[in-house]
């Protein structure tokens, strides 16, 4: 199996932190969006970041940037969609996608990812609440090339919902601990911004 190449997913419209890119926002001295590329970096053959818009913004990062293919901001399915695309053109048979504002996501993502890939090769990243209720995280997925018509049209069909197409394709799943802190702990708003800059002290 050959390395995949991983797509960082920024191309939501960040509602909540009231618009612009959550993963320029500052944390620890840095970038967000730096955090990931520093975790997510080092387990993929290349690295590209899915994202709308004028992708001028980003050419401090030195990563490709590629947009949407399909229209009207159709979801993070979307942007798997594009990172598949991207995967094809540099001769991967599968990408890696992780979320942009997520600044503490595993270092052994891809490793968790491969080891529980159902058989058609996919899978979606997990982990436990305080409950001990398992939850999934379907912006963090391996995700085979092999697929990527399928998906296309999936969503050219109406489909929005990843976990719909995902579990039409029997994709395994990868559960990740939450201990010393979530690794899927993700900025949507200023308060959790507070909470990640608290977290990164500790981490």
């Amino acid at each position: 199996m050959n390395r995949p190449v991983g797509m960082i997913l920024a191309g939501g419209q960040a509602t909540r932190m009231g618009g612009g890119d959550k993963g320029m926002l500052s944390l620890g001295g840095r970038r967000i969006v730096d955090h990931v590329i520093e975790r997510l970096g080092p387990q993929v053959a290349a690295l590209a970041l899915n994202a709308n818009g004028d992708p001028a913004r980003f050419a401090a990062l030195g990563l490709p940037v590629v947009a949407d293919s399909l229209p009207d901001w159709p979801g993070p399915l979307a942007g798997v969609l594009a990172g598949l695309d991207w995967a094809a053109a540099q001769g991967a048979e599968a990408v890696v996608s992780a979320a942009a504002d997520t600044p503490f996501l595993p270092h052994d993502l891809v490793a968790g990812l491969q080891a529980a890939a159902g058989p058609s090769g996919l899978a979606l990243a997990a982990s436990r609440d305080a409950a001990g209720k398992l939850w999934r995280h379907p912006t963090f997925g391996l995700w085979p090339v092999a697929l990527r018509d399928d998906l296309r049209a999936a969503l050219k069909g109406g489909l929005r919902k990843v976990v719909l197409w995902t579990d039409g394709h029997g994709a395994g799943t990868a559960e990740f601990t939450t201990t010393p802190l979530d690794p899927f702990f993700n900025v949507n708003t200023p308060e959790d911004l507070a909470q990640a800059e608290a977290l990164a002290a500790r981490a």
